[in-house]
């Protein structure tokens, strides 16, 4: 299996490198909790291995790993090799945070990349805002990652590699009202879950902006197995499209339960349908008439796209999905603030991140907002007999 493999590798890299010189705990207020390595960047790898989003994290730890492997085979940065240490924090919120302690006090990381969920991420960022250790999260969409709901201030320590949840859910709701000029929308959201609820939000509100109508509001949880009682409420409203923006575990038994249930209206969602499991889950056929925005297409003709694809192809023997490709450009966001560190300081690392500008990733060149956010572009797909076809691109205006 691919994943064995990864595993392996990241083990190997974590034990045979050379024996280096640790570096110190401790930190107070005014300094991160780890002192600068003598011969290394500890680069912690929080992520979801195992659990209802194992795919994703997996697929993130690929993509990161093809970047810090070439860094290291070329000498690394400044003569230091980066050691990617990477830890299950099993798709749970407290379990990344047991898992970012685990990487800034054990394994002296000077940075975490990570999580590719919101809930996750939000999981650590008081932990590495108190300690002061930078974080870049591949896939985290929802704005409060960034962003302290109750000051409304920037927190200065996370970064993302991804858009957010307000132009991904903006993105689809222009698409459902001006592209396929229907009117009436259901929303099922995950009650649990802070991306789909983010996401719900702002489809809702943009929809509606737009002239829309929201027909029905009905929520679930996450590791909900039955939705038939649910759906059948709103197959009596009768929308036009039913907007699912959840993970493709409870996303893949929503589709084949309303298709079982006769509805056929399209069914659209987010970034956190893109699993090779959805299909798995909901067969080919119940996936016809879907949509969800992502972060890029693997049938993208973008020179930097295919030869990405073409790569990971080799190594890993699937195509990737958008996790991966966000796990490999936020390695290279962090790669080129290593370089421009110099040295691996969490402070300074930290503003090296802050100071990024025009570092050219698969998905476009990333320079950073006020509010640490990427201004990129995202892909609509549409699911044809399991497969994900590239139907748009719609940039940011």
């Amino acid at each position: 299996m691919r994943w064995k493999k990864s595993v392996v590798t990241a083990v190997s890299l974590v034990v045979t490198a050379s024996l280096l010189t640790a570096c110190s705990g401790g930190g107070n207020k005014d300094t991160a909790a780890n002192a600068p390595a003598a011969n290394e960047f500890v680069i912690g790898g929080n992520f979801e291995l195992s659990g209802g989003q194992a795919t994703f994290g997996k697929a993130a730890v690929n993509g990161a790993k093809m970047v810090f492997d070439k860094v290291n085979a070329e000498g690394g940065i400044n003569g230091k090799k980066i050691r990617f240490v990477v830890l299950d924090n099993k798709s749970e919120a407290t379990e990344s945070t047991n898992v970012a302690t685990k990487l800034i006090n054990s394994e002296k990381a000077v940075a975490i990349l990570g999580c590719t969920t919101s809930g996750d991420t939000l999981g650590m960022v008081q932990l590495a805002m108190d300690k002061k250790i930078p974080v870049l999260s591949t896939s985290a969409t929802n704005p409060k990652v960034t962003v302290d709901e109750n000051t409304k201030k920037t927190n200065d320590f996370i970064f993302r590699a991804c858009f957010i949840d307000p132009f991904q859910g903006t993105v689809m709701a222009n698409f459902t009202l001006n592209n396929l000029k229907l009117k009436t929308a259901a929303v099922l959201t995950d009650n649990q879950a802070p991306y789909s609820k983010g996401l719900a939000q702002f489809f809702k509100e943009s929809f509606v902006k737009g002239g829309g109508e929201i027909v029905a509001d009905e929520g679930y949880v996450t590791g909900d197995q039955d939705f038939k009682a649910t759906l059948t409420k709103i197959r009596g409203k009768n929308p036009d499209v039913l907007y699912v923006p959840g993970y493709y575990e409870e996303v893949g038994k929503i589709v084949k339960q309303a298709r079982e249930l006769g509805m056929t209206m399209p069914i659209m969602g987010g970034d956190g349908w893109d699993s090779p499991k959805l299909t798995e889950i909901a067969g080919a056929a119940a996936l016809n008439n879907t949509f969800f925005s992502n972060h890029y297409s693997s049938e993208d003709t973008d020179p930097l796209v295919v030869d990405f694809v073409k790569r990971y192809k080799e190594l890993y023997g699937e195509v990737p999905d958008s996790m991966a490709v966000l796990g490999y450009d936020g390695a290279l966001i962090m790669v080129d603030a290593l370089k421009r560190a110099g040295e691996p300081n969490p402070l300074k690392i930290k503003e090296a991140l802050a100071a990024t500008k025009d570092v050219q990733t698969v998905t476009g060149k990333i320079s950073y907002d006020e509010q640490h956010n990427p201004i990129k572009a995202a892909a609509i797909i549409e699911m044809k007999d399991g497969k994900q076809t590239f139907k748009d691109k719609v940039a940011p205006k």
